[in-house]
């Protein structure tokens, strides 16, 4: 069988990865082409475009890279049509993925959606295009569950890829001596900072982040410690310019995300998939996220996005209640994210409360397998399918 696989971004190489060596571990002579990122080449099949080279968020980032977006769904389509595979399948990034899932539908392909878009959040007139362009849906998240069943769609759920991921993840499998070792760092106590994966929210994240480790820095009981930036993949040292070179306490680390969250005393995480990975390594966290001014009015007045969920994060989601404190938008201050960390590293009750949530959320996001388990179907789909 030829699998087309599409992800545009660090997650959605994550995810494609894994979902890859399931397809191989059952159809060893399976041809794949994709647009991902290093983590699927170093499985094998034949990489298109790294998905690093268009990855965009938000309303502003979208108008700026419209040329560059244009021009890459021309190239994906053109090579859909020239490769000719049995299925396409499309992980989560709906602003380019819809458009590729209405091209292969009408073109006659068939097409897999792995990882819902969150149209239970925002934008739920996609639901009409997962009706019309998607032959099957597989979803992650429990609480998608109700939702789609309510909106009539035909899913597969068979758990959460991420559990897996992180459980066999280096991170898992080393020690924290050995980590700081490698990565050149002093034996102190440190704060992780992950400040997203698009340039954008690196350049809004960064400034705060500074500020933090200065302030923290400057507290007797916290003269000691280091802050640590987890360099995303898709990024270079140049996106973090100039504040870990002019901040002391502050450490710019690449390739090693997990490791970075899982030794630090607690994290300050961008939302995103990054928060739910935070749960698993079992780091004590406070999420944050800020978009330019027009995005937030977009979301807010336009799609209603805080009118339709409680929380941002998907942890909190999965449990329907906020197990690790939110900061969104104006609320994204030195100030108050100072305050949770301390609350979290000061007291001991609170802490130990958190964890308790995250086994909760461990709990709900089901075993171990998701990935082989979601190959298996869709093969079994794609050959029911095909007789």
């Amino acid at each position: 069988m030829k699998f087309y696989i599409i992800a545009g971004e660090a997650s959605g190489d994550l995810h494609g990865s894994n979902l890859m060596k399931g397809i191989y571990s059952r159809q060893p002579d399976a041809q794949i082409r994709f647009w991902g990122g290093r983590m699927m080449a170093s499985v094998g099949g034949e990489l298109v475009q790294d998905y690093r080279e268009g990855a965009v968020m938000g309303f502003t980032d979208v108008i700026g890279k419209a040329g560059k977006l244009l021009a890459n769904l021309k190239r994906c389509r053109l090579d859909i049509l020239d490769w000719k595979p049995d299925v396409v399948i499309l992980i989560d990034y709906p602003g380019f993925n819809f458009r590729i899932a209405e091209f292969a539908h009408k073109a006659g392909f068939k097409v897999f959606y792995y990882i819902a878009p969150k149209v239970w959040a925002s934008r739920e007139g996609r639901i009409r295009k997962i009706r019309r362009y998607v032959d099957k849906l597989f979803i992650v998240f429990p609480f998608e569950i109700p939702y789609f069943t309510r909106q009539k769609i035909d899913f597969v759920y068979k758990g959460n890829p991420l559990v897996d991921a992180v459980d066999g993840s280096k991170a898992m499998n080393t020690d924290r001596e050995t980590f700081l070792s490698e990565s050149g760092l002093p034996d102190k106590p440190y704060i992780a900072m992950l400040a997203g994966s698009r340039k954008g929210e690196i350049s809004r994240m960064m400034p705060v982040l500074a500020e933090i480790a200065t302030t923290l820095k400057s507290i007797p009981q916290y003269a000691d410690y280091q802050f640590v930036v987890a360099g995303a993949p898709s990024r270079d040292s140049s996106d973090y310019e100039p504040f870990p070179d002019q901040v002391d306490s502050m450490k710019l680390v690449f390739g090693r995300t997990q490791e970075v969250v899982r030794f630090a005393e607690a994290a300050i995480v961008n939302s995103g998939t990054a928060s739910l990975e935070t749960v698993l390594l079992g780091t004590p966290q406070v999420v944050c996220w800020s978009t330019s001014k027009v995005t937030a009015f977009v979301a807010r007045r336009i799609l209603h996005v805080m009118d339709r969920i409680k929380f941002i994060s998907l942890g909190n989601l999965c449990v329907d209640r906020l197990v690790f404190k939110e900061l969104v938008q104006e609320d994204f201050t030195s100030e108050k994210v100072i305050a949770e960390l301390r609350h979290i590293l000061e007291d001991s009750s609170y802490r130990a409360g958190m964890m308790d949530g995250y086994a909760e959320i461990r709990s709900v996001l089901g075993g171990k397998g998701a990935s082989d388990a979601v190959a298996q179907s869709m093969i079994e789909n794609l050959g029911m399918e095909l007789e």
